[in-house]
């Protein structure tokens, strides 16, 4: 594995890790003990992991973008022993952050810095966590490995609204879900895995790290996502496969140059985090006739419900997210967690061996999660057809109750992404005296374009029939939406920057 500035073969993995794990062990941590590490898409977080897992305490990842409060609460409510971290990243001094939050956080014993020679802020050089000796006497000072059913991983959902909730998985729920994806992505040896998204995220994690691992195959980590690199990149590393969140995917649409980029090692684009629209679809047919574009739907709690797989119609990337995989059941239920009929929308539910243990420490969410059936609530709006596809239509939350009538959020920006002057588009509610909420469109416009609120609502009533009640009756022009590490759109920025504008326009009033 590579970053761009180190390498890792799976047998200089495996003694860094293991010595690291018995330093671990060394400085008091036990089976059990939570971890924290926060790093960049770098080899050394794949050395972390596999340390921590070895001496079987249990990974606490957190993204490189999270600052110090939502870092504290997780340290706090993952009572985590120890952290592994690195210095400075993106111009953020992170070992000062943990010196100055380790004072609210007592169960916290050692922060450890990658890269780094020295110590900084009262944190130590990871690497005097390293021990020397023959790699044999170490593995019997380790004593046995992890059990499948110990815990692995607690890893927090990128909650905006509320505090982020910690999913607890063992190995035993993460394998179930690595194994079948890479079964469906024909994953072997000869593949090279594009790393883009965050390893200290569940996508990056799973694809980047742990299918690699698992199937014997390369992987490359790219720190952040940086569309003019990334065709680069994936030339120079002859990387084949990738899971990114859509928003990638269209970004390296807009900006490929057949004349300069070479993708032609590129087998298949795996786009998940949000249904891919149909006009990013066919374009990437016409642009990327060599790449495989697949859906995939997935979330904290269980990191696979549906995907299409590299047998299935491509067709059904455009109009499903997939299918479930063998021994999972997905269904479509109602606010009393009862199944709805096929086609029919309701909330987007899971039952399989790949879904988390619980939610860390919060039995009461954990309880309020499942339906009497024992199916897995996602808050995902969606139907699931009479062939077993399943497909996402927006978030229960992410709905526009205008006047009592529910519009659908993404069902409008499917739409507005087909008109030729919007390159990127996300709805969100903004409030409303009357009517409660309408809905207010967030326009990137293609390059060289300025498409008005009056041309956007013409084209979905007149070219696509689309309800008078459901258009956009606001529009705001920006250069970017503001996304996650992970290419979500943060709606709820967007939601506090129209309602500020609505109060001040009504002040100046």
């Amino acid at each position: 594995m590579t970053d761009g500035t180190s390498a890792l073969t799976f047998a200089q993995l495996r003694e860094s890790a293991y010595r690291t794990a018995v330093g671990l062990v060394r400085s008091g941590i036990a089976a059990g003990d939570r971890i924290v590490v926060q790093l960049p898409n770098w080899t050394d977080f794949v050395v972390a992991a596999v340390a921590v897992a070895r001496c079987r305490a249990i990974l606490v990842p957190i993204m490189p973008i999270y600052r110090n409060d939502e870092v504290s609460y997780i340290l706090q409510h993952s009572g985590a022993r120890a952290v592994i971290t690195c210095k400075a990243f993106g111009g953020f001094d992170f070992a000062a952050m943990y010196s100055e939050i380790r004072g609210a956080c007592p169960e916290v014993d050692s922060v450890y810095l990658a890269r780094m020679s020295e110590g900084d802020n009262g944190a130590q050089p990871l690497s005097s966590l390293r021990v020397e000796g023959e790699i044999d006497d170490l593995l019997v000072e380790l004593g046995e490995g992890p059990g499948a059913d110990d815990g692995h991983l607690i890893i927090y959902t990128s909650g905006t609204t509320a505090r982020p909730k910690g999913c607890f998985h063992t190995w035993n729920t993460i394998a179930f879900t690595v194994r079948v994806m890479a079964q469906s992505l024909d994953y072997s040896v000869r593949d090279v895995a594009f790393g883009p998204s965050p390893v200290t995220h569940g996508t990056g994690y799973m694809t980047s790290v742990l299918i690699p691992l698992f199937s014997g195959g390369k992987s490359h980590f790219m720190e952040s996502w940086d569309t003019k690199e990334a065709p680069y990149r994936i030339a120079k590393y002859g990387c084949t496969t990738t899971v990114t969140a859509t928003p990638f995917l269209q970004m390296l649409l807009d900006h490929y140059d057949p004349q300069t980029h070479d993708l032609s090692s590129m087998r298949f684009w795996v786009a998940a985090g949000a249904p891919i629209p149909a006009s990013i679809f066919e374009r990437s047919r016409i642009v990327f006739p060599r790449i495989e574009v697949l859906s995939l739907y997935g979330r904290s709690e269980n990191f696979l419900t549906t995907m299409c797989n590299t047998d299935s119609d491509p067709e059904l990337s455009t109009t499903t997210d997939g299918c479930a995989p063998a021994g999972v059941e997905v269904a479509a239920v109602d606010e009393h967690g009862m199944p709805v009929g096929p086609g029919e929308e309701g909330d987007l539910s899971y039952k399989g061996p790949g879904h988390m243990i619980e939610y860390y420490r919060q039995p009461g969410l954990t309880a309020e999660l499942f339906t009497e059936e024992g199916f897995s609530r996602s808050g995902d709006l969606g139907w699931v057809n009479d062939a077993g596809y399943l497909r996402v239509t927006g978030r229960l939350k992410d709905i526009i109750i205008r006047g009592g009538l529910n519009i659908s959020a993404a069902e409008i920006e499917n739409l507005m992404l087909t008109h030729p002057s919007i390159q990127n588009a996300a709805v969100v509610a903004m409030p409303d005296v009357r009517l409660g909420e309408k809905a207010c469109a967030y326009i990137v416009p293609a390059m060289g374009m300025q498409p008005s609120l009056e041309e956007l609502a013409s084209y979905l009533r007149d070219e696509h029939d689309f309800a008078i009640q459901k258009l956009p009756e606001r529009m705001e022009l920006v250069d970017a939406l503001p996304l996650t590490a992970t290419g979500k759109v943060q709606k709820h920025l967007l939601r506090a920057d129209v309602a500020e504008k609505l109060k001040s326009e009504t002040v100046v009033t």
